[in-house]
């Protein structure tokens, strides 16, 4: 296998929509895999959605502290309440920036086998659902932030969050 390259923030791919996933084959384990692998080779890493590698199909891996999770064609069934939280993406590594999300989700997808079936999350687990979904449809998670600031994770100095959406394309 392999560890795939990030696409970082003004790539244009991460702003499209992925297709579906029309058949589970060789080619769409060989993703997984490598999606896997790409998200374990460093520490912290939480999801990893197939567009942020160059991948228009609709494929999330992640693992929230619960074990490897494998999205295929996931959609989003239903959301409620909502939580505040820090928010980060491995597209644009260092800087977080406070972001709502709904509290709970379900959301409907299919595994390896070919089965529809049903993932239901609350809180962090929720969020990166939720996180990694809109990057199979084009929404980065600066597009949900609620100041007008990123923070440097070390540091914790600020950046203009509307240069950040600039070079993203979407301003």
């Amino acid at each position: 296998m392999a560890v795939k390259t990030i696409l970082p923030f003004g790539d244009p791919i991460l702003r499209k929509i992925a297709k579906p996933v029309e058949e589970l084959n060789e080619r769409t384990f060989k993703l997984l895999d490598e999606m896997a692998e790409t998200l374990y080779a460093s520490d912290g890493r939480a999801g990893l959605a197939a567009p942020q590698v160059g991948i228009l199909r609709r494929v999330i891996v992640m693992d929230c502290g619960e074990g490897l999770m494998e999205l295929i064609n996931p959609e989003m069934i239903e959301m409620n309440g909502e939580q505040i939280g820090m928010e980060a993406c491995l597209s644009f590594p260092g800087y977080f920036g406070y972001v709502k999300r709904a509290k709970h989700v379900k959301v409907k997808t299919l595994n390896r086998q070919g089965e529809e079936i049903i993932l239901e999350a609350e809180d962090f687990l929720a969020v990166c659902m939720q996180h990694e979904i809109d990057h199979l449809n084009g929404i980065l998670f600066v597009d949900h932030v609620l100041d007008k600031w990123l923070y440097h994770e070390k540091t914790r100095k600020r950046i203009d969050l509307l240069d950040v959406i600039r070079l993203t394309k979407k301003a």
